[in-house]
């Protein structure tokens, strides 16, 4: 699978498009893959804020709960209906239709820690070597 180059990435695998001051997040194709079948998505309310590098919901497979973290500070904008009513779609298309919140950006200053998509293919590759 190859990364979409316009997306920025997280070490606790999640990404997010930037258009102007909307931020779409989601969690990548490695993270789906690890966490295997995915049975239930918890996403925070329209008008919640979330902090980066802090937990805004839970991601639930028949493995494990893991909690997803935000690149970002924002306001929710957006929770996916389609993924909380379907939540198999984040291993379907986790960087497609399986987008989880759309939030608005507080500090665009958030985005420099992030990696870029051959950065992150680098990072999982060492990952994967551990």
């Amino acid at each position: 699978m190859s990364y979409p180059p316009e997306f920025l990435y997280t070490k606790d695998h999640e990404w997010i498009r930037v258009d102007e001051n909307v931020g779409t997040i989601g969690i990548t194709d490695y993270a789906q893959k690890e966490l295997g079948d995915i049975v239930y998505v918890e996403l925070p309310k329209v008008g919640d804020h979330v902090t980066a590098k802090e937990s805004f919901g839970t991601v639930e497979s028949v493995k494990a709960v893991s909690e997803i973290y935000s690149p970002v500070d924002g306001e929710v904008l957006a929770a996916n209906p389609k993924v909380q009513a379907s939540p198999e779609l984040v291993n379907a298309d986790p960087h497609g239709e399986a987008w989880l919140i759309q939030v608005h950006l507080v500090d665009r200053s958030d985005l420099e820690g992030l990696m870029t998509a051959e950065e992150y293919e680098a990072f999982i590759s060492q990952e994967k070597a551990h």
